[in-house]
């Protein structure tokens, strides 16, 4: 089958998007609802008394104080020319450390509201976790919907049952546009899973991080570069998204272009004949599921250990 040199240039950049949409989206498919949920476990469930805040307080300000001694003994070292193994344990220690402190003057803030306005503060946090549990209970329903039917659909050879393109044919039955909005509501669902996915991991490389994310934390270039990697990842959730509806979405553009195209191409059918990407997906969503059954749960503990060579 003859192919245009465009569509050639898609596949290749499909291959290369398919493999982070794999990592990010199936990490981001359990870890979007499930950290709702979490959060909504971990909350403050009343506000602290005074003296509490102050008991609480004053130990986050002793924390505080021995990370900055650990970073100026880090900075010494690094000035000194120190900056082996233990050097950089001691960094990704100090690090881990600070964002825990970060996270436990928030929870601390939240759980103590301050002003004139502070009932009213306390009464939206309230109803921020309440709408953060509400929401991980549907994207979890969601989240559990596309993995049945990537298997149901995708995996099994032939197919179970359309699942989800039957639904969305009958939702087109009651008004026209209803199966439309369902179908684009869970193809935007599975871009936002790859972007939870992104701002959980990031890009690493062995041990190494490239330009995480953390919310109202993230640097202007590795902003840029994240987004580059889910513009990247966006063209890879149309295909799967194609071949995903391909009974819903039989006939069109997108199915004519990621669905007999690219996998009749030389060299790149076989990723998609054997299922390789859903196949990936599924795995690296069933580890994180439980993953957060088993840890997600519970609240990290700082170790406050810093072995700073003299």
């Amino acid at each position: 089958m003859r192919t245009t040199f465009p569509e050639y240039v898609v596949a290749l950049a499909t291959i290369v998007g398919s493999v982070l949409f794999t990592i990010f989206g199936g990490v981001g498919i359990a870890c979007l609802p499930l950290g709702l949920i979490t959060a909504f476990i971990r909350r403050p469930k009343a506000v602290i008394t005074r003296s509490q805040y102050i008991k609480e307080a004053t130990e986050l300000g002793k924390k505080a104080r021995e990370l900055k001694k650990a970073a100026d003994g880090l900075r010494q070292e690094e000035k000194g020319g120190a900056k082996g193994r233990a050097w950089r344990k001691n960094v990704k220690a100090v690090e881990k450390e600070l964002l825990q402190l970060e996270e436990d003057v928030n929870l601390l803030e939240e759980a103590y509201p301050q002003g004139e306005k502070a009932e009213t503060a306390w009464a939206f946090t309230v109803l921020g976790y309440l709408a953060k549990f509400i929401l991980g209970i549907i994207g979890l329903i969601v989240s559990i919907a596309w993995v049945a039917h990537i298997i149901i659909y995708l995996l099994v050879d032939p197919p179970l049952s359309p699942f989800l393109n039957e639904v969305f044919i009958k939702l087109d039955d009651v008004w026209g546009l209803l199966g439309t909005a369902a179908f684009a509501f869970f193809c935007f669902y599975l871009l936002l899973a790859v972007i939870a996915g992104a701002m959980m991991l990031g890009l690493k490389l062995v041990f190494i991080t490239i330009h995480p994310m953390k919310w109202g934390a993230t640097l202007m270039n590795s902003f840029l570069f994240n987004v580059g990697l889910i513009l990247l990842c966006s063209i890879s959730v149309i295909q799967f998204c194609a071949t995903a509806f391909g009974y819903y979405a039989q006939a069109t553009a997108a199915q004519e272009i990621f669905g007999h195209t690219l996998q009749s191409l030389r060299g790149i059918k076989y990723l998609y004949k054997y299922n390789v990407f859903q196949i990936g997906f599924v795995i690296l969503a069933g580890l994180t599921f439980l993953y957060y059954i088993a840890f997600g749960w519970r609240r990290k503990k700082p170790s406050a250990r810093f072995q700073l060579s003299s």
